[in-house]
């Protein structure tokens, strides 16, 4: 009777690793996606890929890295870097040609790395107020959420600003998602999430996950983002030096967040983008693994046969 106890609650939590799963995005630079021919060959059809915009980028080449992605039937939502806008000339220019040249739906907004800023927008309210999306039909804005923290804006000023997208998600056509800076830690992302609600957000939420890379490629991003207790429990780990050369998968973490399917449906919490920091290629692989069922339970993780 114990046994059979034992593997229903493994199949539940089989399921619900598998469900979580469902519907995730990842996201490419116009670098990257050159480099490769075909996106299609690994990711499934409709998926959701974000395209980048760092500092210093040709917003031309996100257009043309959008125009890719849609000519291979899957989903592109280019990034909206506010510091990194020139001019509401090229903000115009860059939303007509996704939505014209790309059929762009989609699209994420940030404020964008760092605090120098080139032109006339400061924040991603400043870029919403222009009302420039709404004109040209976009119907999902994602904007950015930080479950520890920001180097480039403080805590005080994170919460002011999500208090402003949400009271202009309620104006705007367009469906609102937040998506989060990559974690580590199950209970930051919990906690995060029941705090933002607590203050007042309604927007829902997309969960940003480490994908399949070295630990020691993990840590440079974590430093370059400013993250607090993940780059405690990263550093932890790379206090073997073995480890840093070594493959990391997020299956605990991933794990962890499925048994708790039930607090994340009450906060709001209703998928997953994953930050392919070792190539996009191994974490698609890896996720669509987890939901073609190819993968087995271990002591507080999984194993994936991909």
């Amino acid at each position: 009777m114990k046994n059979n106890k034992a593997s229903q609650f493994m199949r539940e939590e089989h399921d619900k690793i598998v469900k979580i799963l469902k519907g995730f995005s990842l996201e490419i630079t116009p670098f990257v996606a050159n480099k490769i021919e075909n996106l299609s060959q690994f990711i499934k059809p409709s998926t959701t890929i974000f395209i980048t915009f760092l500092p210093g980028s040709d917003y031309k080449d996100t257009v043309n890295t959008a125009k890719k992605i849609q000519q291979e039937r899957l989903n592109p939502a280019p990034h909206f870097a506010a510091r990194s806008i020139k001019s509401k000339e090229m903000l115009e220019d860059y939303v007509s040609r996704i939505v014209g040249e790309a059929n762009v739906k989609k699209i994420l907004i940030v404020g964008g790395a760092g605090k120098h800023q080139i032109g006339p927008y400061a924040d991603t309210v400043s870029l919403l107020e222009t009302g420039i999306f709404d004109k040209y039909g976009i119907t999902d804005i994602g904007v950015a959420g930080h479950p520890e923290g920001s180097p480039d804006i403080t805590d005080k000023e994170i919460k002011k600003s999500l208090i402003l997208k949400n009271k202009f998600s309620e104006t705007s056509d367009a469906n609102f998602f937040i998506v989060s800076q990559f974690c580590f830690d199950a209970e930051s992302i919990l906690n995060w999430s029941i705090k933002i609600n607590s203050e007042g957000n309604k927007i829902p939420i997309i969960i940003g996950l480490p994908g399949v890379a070295k630990l020691s490629t993990l840590i440079k991003y974590s430093l370059s983002c400013g993250i607090g207790n993940s780059m405690n429990f990263l550093k932890k780990q790379g206090s073997n030096v073995l480890n840093l050369v070594k493959t990391q998968e997020p299956d605990k973490l991933v794990r962890k967040l499925a048994v708790s399917a039930e607090v994340l449906k009450k906060n709001g919490i209703d998928g997953i983008h994953i930050y392919p920091l070792g190539g996009i290629r191994k974490s698609s692989e890896w996720a669509q693994s987890i939901i073609d069922k190819k993968f087995i339970l271990t002591r507080d993780g999984f194993k994936v046969n991909y």
